[in-house]
């Protein structure tokens, strides 16, 4: 019989989604294939817009009716035809971040073993205070029904009792902490918090805990106490600062001067201690903002009951190998496999076919976490504190473990937060992958990533409208030979690596801040001294306390100077030297929803609907700025509110966004879109990408300005009108950074968290003359990055390792990049030797 011949490659055509420009594309199945292409150029439109959308939506289409209303749904995609798709799955660049509940061991589900282990394997303790050995019965009593579960008897006394169960262990259950219900942590008031600035007056708003609503009278109570308010809060008395802090809560006649000259008189004004005002607020306040607000005048501390452990300290004398659970949880998940093997020696031989099934279990869970170098991650490690590459990698291991045939994996940059010597880890997991009959399509642009695939597509040649299409595609030989590939020269080592002048002076000519952190996580008494009017890196493995000594250490210092705060306890010695300004960028999304617009987001609305105001028609009409504007009632289309679509709920289908029929995706009514300026309505000129705006306002100065400075950013492709939250990490950084770019910078320090999300290399050569543009404008920009490319143009580097966890937090590397290749001592520095040798080697001089 002749045998049916099996697709090889999924098929799509007319793909159309976002800036794609109906491409035809075969993506082979069963292979690994690399996705690369500019920053906007319509790689993650191709990959999650067509490839797991469609394959995510076939699916659900298979379940039943009643499963599906259950489930979040994709539309269909904009796409002509795909064929021959499996059922897809996801790993998006940016996971969202675990509540405050989520620990390693409950994200990765090792803790569940865990749980069962110490019920099934332990060693309880009866009340009478005898540990009672390991034995089978124990495991035989948590199969029994009713009251008598888990009931064993003590063989030292005799006395009857309930052995703990699997849930007795969850602290987000029976198992919790009574005093902080299973956090680990409790929240207290930080005293340092309640004055905000000492050199200011009571009167002026020192005490920042009665800035709080309501209560903008109590300096005048305060002054009916005894108070002086007119004198900077630094030179009162010890007895009137304890007034402030601590004073009793008591009845005061004051007359309050109002703004118009009327004096208000009250007979019973309460007075409210600066403690007792928040305390008071937090108890009565119902909103979201307000509680925001006042989170802000708390510090959480390790919960001094259960001291951090999250469980209730009944449940620690069950011991496995003189080990209690919370012990066990805070192990680096790479001591597992030894544990294990501790286990089984410890326990009798009637019980270790129950703990090879349970530990087998638990090295199958722990196996993918090691192959990915999370081995320094303890189980107890708060979800929340995790980096995204350390999320995304969980995230990955958990996908692993489900060892599934035939589905499409769909991984959007894999390699974010990823030492170099983690990605042969991650490649590893991608080759398991398709060897267990997957496909794999993953969008990066880590060279070692793309290099290492079987297949690679390549979307351009540009951004945005000079984007989306199919420029080269092939083998990995195929590409590095391509005169088309723009990621050729980068496989190769052919590109240029150093394309800003480094620094061959004395790197520290102009000064430093230094910083000493006694005791952070696993940062002990290290000192740091970062040269200003620089590009510094920060690099080292990840987990080895690049952000404790970056964004912990520096970032807080300096919030602290010029809050004039006192330092976080963990700081022994900060020296500031010059700088006064300091601005944070990380790769976070750019507004919270479809409403934050490019326009919005800088400068730009504002001036257009003062212009469009201005025009003879509009004043006509008395419409003012704000009828300019799609989030007013003025303005907005009243069918759509202003969002450009309508959402139509249909059952158990997904639902449907469609462009609002009445304005058909312009957002304004239709009143507003009658004014013209130059011909062209407010959502005609929104509807413009950077570079062509520039000519259409080539004589508006103001505006000018801004996009000249998103030109620069490599920003030109975007439309003005284009959501922000939709922007990749890399975008969404620069964006940031516009309001800062136009003006001298001399003493602001400018930290950035992992810039090159999202960014193809050529991306980065722009992002480099972005940065030497700040440092000509007199800033100093650090940045914290595992990239090679950055890495090998800073002006100096500061190595943390020599690994992660436990097993780093300490510098082992610094000083410039030139230098440190010549004898590289740490496992970074080794990696950028060679990255230096591969395009040194295809760039003789």
């Amino acid at each position: 019989m002749p045998t049916t011949k099996l697709p090889d490659h999924i098929e799509v055509i007319g793909g159309k989604v976002n800036n794609l420009k109906n491409i035809n594309v075969n993506i082979p199945l069963h292979k690994f294939v690399a996705i690369s292409g500019l920053s906007g150029s319509g790689k993650s439109s191709l990959a999650m817009g067509i490839l797991y959308s469609e394959g995510a939506r076939r699916y659900l289409d298979s379940l039943a009716t009643y499963t599906r209303r259950r489930i979040s749904q994709v539309g269909r995609a904009n796409v002509d035809s795909v064929t021959h798709i499996p059922s897809a799955l996801a790993l998006r660049q940016r996971p969202t971040v675990p509540g405050a509940r989520s620990t390693v061991g409950t994200m990765t589900e090792i803790f569940n073993v865990l749980r069962l282990m110490y019920s099934r394997l332990g060693s309880p303790k009866c009340p009478n205070g005898h540990q009672v050995p390991p034995t089978i019965k124990i495991a035989e009593a948590m199969d029994v029904m009713g009251d008598q579960m888990g009931v064993i008897t003590c063989p030292t006394c005799g006395v009857k009792f309930h052995a703990f169960g699997a849930e007795d262990f969850a602290f987000n259950s029976d198992g919790a902490c009574p005093t902080c219900q299973g956090l680990g942590i409790t929240k207290q008031i930080d005293p340092d918090t309640l004055i905000g600035d000492e050199t200011k007056t009571i009167r002026d708003g020192a005490v920042a805990a009665w800035r709080t609503p309501g209560r903008n009278f109590m300096p005048i109570v305060a002054q009916a106490a005894g108070v002086r308010i007119d004198v900077p809060y630094n030179q009162l008395t010890d007895k009137e600062k304890q007034m402030v802090l601590h004073g009793e809560q008591k009845h005061y006649a004051i007359d309050i001067p109002s703004k118009n000259g009327r004096v208000f008189h009250m007979d019973n004004a309460l007075y409210e201690n600066a403690y007792n005002a928040i305390e008071d607020s937090m108890a009565t306040t119902k909103s979201e903002i307000a509680l925001k607000r006042l989170n802000r005048f708390y510090r959480f501390f390790t919960c001094p009951m259960c001291h951090g452990t999250r469980m209730n300290p009944n449940r620690l004398g069950q011991l496995i190998d003189g080990m209690n659970i919370a012990e066990a949880s805070h192990m680096p998940i790479g001591q597992l496999p030894e544990f294990v093997e501790r286990i089984k020696k410890w326990l009798p031989a009637n019980m270790q076919k129950l703990a090879k099934n349970l530990t087998t279990e638990l090295l199958n869970q722990t196996q993918p976490l090691l192959d990915l170098g999370l081995d320094y991650l303890t189980m107890d490690r708060a979800g929340a504190s995790l980096s995204t590459g350390e999320l995304q990698r969980i995230q990955l291991g958990r996908t692993l473990r489900t060892q599934t045939t035939g589905v499409l994996y769909v991984l959007d940059e894999p390699s974010v937060g990823l030492h170099p010597d983690n990605v042969s880890g991650l490649i590893k997991i991608f080759h398991q992958l398709v060897e267990q009959g997957n496909s794999l399509v993953v969008v990066d642009h880590e060279t070692s990533i793309i290099n290492a695939a079987d297949y690679i597509i390549e979307i351009g040649p540009g951004s945005g409208v000079n984007g989306g299409e199919v420029i080269d595609q092939g083998t990995p030989a195929q590409i590095r030979q391509s005169s088309h590939s723009l990621i050729g020269p980068f496989l190769t080592g052919k590109a240029q690596l150093i394309t800003r002048e480094v620094s061959t002076a004395d790197v520290f000519a102009k000064g430093s801040v230094t910083l000493t952190i006694n005791h952070r996580f696993n940062l002990n008494n290290v000192t740091a001294d970062f040269p200003i009017n620089r590009l510094i890196a920060v690099t080292g493995f990840s987990g080895a306390g690049k952000t404790t000594l970056v964004l912990d250490g520096l970032l807080d210092a300096f919030k602290a100077t010029f809050h004039r705060h006192t330092l976080p306890s963990y700081i022994d010695k900060f020296e500031p030297n010059k700088m006064k300004h300091i601005v944070s960028v990380d790769a976070t999304p750019v507004g919270k929803n479809a409403r934050s617009t490019l326009a919005t987001y800088t400068n730009i609305m504002d001036n257009l609907r003062k212009k469009f105001a201005q025009l003879p028609d509009a004043k006509k009409h008395h419409y003012t700025p704000s009828y300019f504007s799609y989030n007013n009632k003025q303005g907005a289309c009243p069918t759509c509110g202003g969002t450009g679509e309508i959402s139509l709920d249909i059952q158990y289908l997904p639902d449907m966004v469609e462009t609002c029929p009445t304005c058909r995706g312009k957002r304004f009514n239709q009143d507003i879109l009658k004014i013209k300026w130059n011909g062209k309505s407010i959502a005609d000129v929104l509807d413009y990408d950077v570079d062509h705006a520039i000519d259409l306002f080539k004589d508006d100065e103001s505006i000018l300005k801004t996009l000249q400075v998103l030109q620069q950013m490599g920003l030109g492709y975007l439309h003005l009108g284009e959501a922000t939250p939709s922007l990749s990490g890399g975008e969404a950084q620069r964006l940031k950074l516009t309001s800062h770019m136009k003006s001298r910078q001399n003493d602001t320090l400018f930290i950035f968290d992992e810039p090159t999300v999202g960014l193809h290399p050529l991306d980065v050569h722009v992002l480099l003359k972005v940065f030497s543009q700040l440092i000509d404008q007199g800033a100093t920009v650090l940045m914290i990055t595992h990239d090679l490319d950055l890495m090998a143009n800073a002006d100096y580097l500061i190595d943390m390792g020599p690994r992660g966890g436990d097993q780093g937090g300490r510098i082992v590397a610094k000083g410039r990049p030139q230098d440190l290749v010549k004898e590289p001592q740490s496992l970074t520095t080794i990696y950028l030797a060679e990255h230096f040798e591969k395009f040194d080697q295809n760039n003789p001089k």
